[in-house]
């Protein structure tokens, strides 16, 4: 989602418009997790995948793209795909991987979804819409159902790293690997606070310090360098061009993401997990997806300069569930704000071609 400051407050525009999140991204080289890679047969030219294959990868650079169907059973299986094995930087929608570790831990007993949270100086980010609780006052307490829905739904950056800090960053770089083929490149599991200060608090040298770092020496810089900076040392404008999206991010696959929305569909089946239905539901995505025909629609995007990201799970009338997953990367360059829209309407032509009245499952 874009970020941009307006009369010095961070606003977020619709996914329509021009998406706006906080969050970082980061392409690296395939880790060597357990999960097979999707396959199926090339698409022709006179496949109804062609055109929608050739309308994304017009939009970057470096593209990928799933469509994907998710069995009961939570495996999904490719309809199309565009170097869907390729692990590139999310924004923010690694919020999925913090929502499957508190659904994990609501599970287990250990938190609640009624739990109590309190909004702090240390643990408050920045790069969210009005509603986020970065404009709360330190002192504020909301329950963890609320900061997860505000995490998901306006992509609430406080909220995120409220819940990170609630259930522990070993415990979501471990949901990291139960869902993705690539965990190694999210270590340490940044916050959303120390993305933006790596990123922009005397960029570069921060960042470049960090990066000299070795993965398992980078955790404790975090703790020593970086957590106790306050978000004074932020500059008044956010940057616009890309700032090493591919190496401070998140990053995952669209194979990876796909397992994503597949565990949290099964975990939402659980005793007491059902909220994680209405967390990924208040915001559809904004591309024209409801009932009747599509009864159960959630999403979960990402931007920051140079990179967009778009992620839906939809059950149609039929009790079909189909996953899409788009990203866009640009090292170099921003991406226009068309790209947002080209998104859309690749989500929206993917969606109509797995509808009840067309699509046809392979025998």
């Amino acid at each position: 989602m874009a970020l941009r400051r307006t009369a010095g407050r961070i606003l977020r525009a619709s996914l329509s418009a021009v998406i706006s999140v906080a969050a970082a991204g980061c392409a690296g080289s395939p880790g060597s997790g357990g999960h097979a890679p999707s396959a199926h047969p090339a698409t022709t030219a006179a496949s109804p995948w062609a055109q929608v294959d050739r309308e994304l990868t017009a939009l970057a650079p470096d593209t990928g793209l799933l469509v994907a169907r998710v069995s009961p059973g939570g495996t999904c299986t490719p309809v199309n795909q565009v170097a869907a094995a390729t692990p590139r930087p999310l924004g923010s929608m690694f919020k999925l991987f913090v929502l499957g570790s508190l659904a994990r831990q609501i599970a287990s007993g250990r938190v609640s979804w009624n739990q109590q949270l309190t909004v702090t100086s240390a643990l408050r980010s920045v790069g969210s819409t009005a509603g986020s609780l970065q404009y709360d006052p330190a002192g504020t307490r909301v329950s963890v159902r609320q900061a997860a829905t505000k995490m998901i739904s306006i992509s609430a950056n406080t909220a995120a790293d409220m819940l990170i800090h609630l259930v522990g960053r070993s415990a979501v770089q471990a949901q990291v690997r139960r869902w993705s083929d690539h965990a190694a490149l999210d270590v340490p599991f940044l916050t959303t606070r120390e993305t933006f200060l790596l990123k922009d608090a005397g960029y570069p040298a921060l960042a470049d310090k960090y990066l000299s770092l070795n993965p398992g020496q980078r955790a404790a810089f975090l703790a020593s360098s970086v957590d106790p900076l306050p978000l004074s040392r932020l500059t008044p404008r956010i940057w616009t061009q890309p700032r090493d999206i591919g190496t401070i991010e998140w990053f995952a696959s669209p194979d990876d993401i796909c397992r994503a929305f597949a565990g949290l569909r099964q975990l939402a089946a659980q005793p007491g997990l059902a909220p994680i239905g209405s967390v990924l539901s208040v915001n559809n995505g904004g591309i024209g997806l409801g009932r009747p025909q599509w009864p159960t629609v959630w999403y979960k995007g990402g931007y920051e300069p140079g990179v967009l990201t778009g992620g839906f799970l939809a059950t149609n009338s039929k009790g079909q569930t189909f996953v899409v997953v788009e990203m866009l990367e640009s090292p170099a360059a921003w991406l226009y704000p068309s790209a947002s829209l080209g998104l859309q309407a690749i989500a929206s032509s993917a969606f109509a071609t797995l509808s009840p009245q067309r699509y046809k499952p392979p025998r």
